[in-house]
């Protein structure tokens, strides 16, 4: 091949790539504990400035900057003066709970692209104006679920999707903690809104309904308990509180259950936990026509796999068992493999690595266990038209 032809297929794929002119100028809202995995991201790519961060609290935010060592930042005292006073490529949500819809839907309305920390938002209906917003403004907006990245998570999906287990009828998913009560705005229901559903709970259920494609769920018969986390004996202090008074302001679930009827005639059985007397509530399993798949689970649920997985099959009338090796990831992170397909899809106009339209029905689900667990029964969830 001349030099000539090479060097147009060279060009061709060059002008494919789109890479950006200018380096993104980027917010952040919310300077809490999550917000530091988010700075740490951005401060190792340099196509990137943090130039404007906000926080309710007066003076978090500079000292948040100052301590990670990010200079020419603007600060703000609310999500609504930063995003009316700068030019934005993107901003990262990192809230508490309860705030997540607000500033995503006011950066949407004003044209900038967002990415939400998880949980979606504490309520179905929250979670369905965020995706009005998005909808109406036709920017991007990808939720905040680095598992996603994990390869040993994508071979989950993979296994799925191959056919291989046939048709999927039945899922057992959760696990948890047996000791791991977080403190601060975790555990209050005022700015948390939800407990280990919601922190932990969104995880486990996106790890199995990605891989079986985002059924739509139908019905939920929900449980939550707060055994532990109401008592000072499973408490721990921290830099503001006693075990006493983290008991006494503990308002949202430790332990949560889940019943789920989807789409397609799938059985969703869930549950997850803060604290249990138990190392783990067992392994998700993936049952199918076809096959079974086992995923061990971990000591404290982190966003990958507990250990190498298991297909149960047959294979002429013999019961077989099939290993799936643990893989090894490059090393970047998850959080900043999350942040970079975040930005790379906001270069490329590509769309979001994880959607709302996805999310919206982890929500669902989480809303429906949250409405049956207060009314003792089974209920239909209705998700509305966006």
């Amino acid at each position: 091949m001349s030099d000539k032809v090479l060097n147009q297929f060279t060009q061709a794929f060059q002008e494919e790539k789109k890479t950006p002119t200018r380096r993104l100028k980027v917010g952040i809202i919310g300077c809490g504990w999550i917000a530091e995995s988010h700075v740490e991201s951005y401060k190792q790519m340099d196509d990137v400035d943090i130039v404007a961060a906000a926080d309710l609290i007066p003076g978090k935010a500079e000292a948040f900057m100052k301590r990670y060592g990010v200079e020419g930042v603007r600060f703000y005292p609310d999500h609504k003066a930063l995003i009316d006073n700068e030019e934005l490529d993107a901003v990262s949500v990192c809230t508490y709970n309860t705030q997540h819809a607000a500033p995503t839907i006011y950066a949407l309305e004003h044209g900038v692209n967002v990415l939400l920390e998880k949980p979606f938002t504490v309520t179905l209906d929250e979670a369905v104006e965020v995706c009005r917003a998005e909808k109406k403004s036709g920017k991007l907006l990808s939720i905040g679920f680095q598992p996603r990245c994990d390869v040993n998570m994508q071979m989950i999906k993979k296994i799925v999707q191959s056919g291989a287990l046939g048709k999927v009828y039945y899922i057992q998913t959760g696990g948890g903690r047996r000791r791991g009560i977080p403190n601060s705005t975790f555990i209050e229901k005022d700015t948390a809104g939800i407990g280990a559903l919601g922190d932990i709970g969104c995880y486990s259920l996106d790890m199995v309904l990605n891989a079986i494609g985002y059924p739509r769920p139908l019905t939920a018969t929900g449980y939550k308990s707060a055994f532990f986390g109401t008592n000072p004996e499973y408490q721990v202090p921290d830099r503001f509180h006693t075990a006493e008074e983290n008991a006494a302001r503990f308002s949202v679930d430790d332990f949560a259950a889940g019943f789920i009827r989807l789409e397609g005639d799938i059985i969703l059985d869930f549950r997850i936990a803060w604290a249990m007397h138990l190392d783990t509530p067992g392994d998700t399993i993936i049952l199918g026509t076809k096959a079974g798949l086992r995923i061990p689970s971990t000591g404290c649920w982190n966003g990958s796999v507990g250990g190498e997985m298991t297909i149960y099959h047959d294979l002429a009338g013999v019961c077989m068992e099939e290993k799936v090796p643990i893989l090894k990831d490059d090393g970047k992170g998850l959080f900043y493999k999350k942040i970079r397909g975040f930005l790379d899809a906001v270069i490329n106009g590509d769309p979001a690595p994880v959607p709302s339209s996805q999310i919206l029905y982890n929500q669902a689900i989480i809303d429906g266990i949250c409405k049956s667990a207060e009314l003792g029964k089974e209920i239909e969830i209705n998700i509305p038209e966006i």
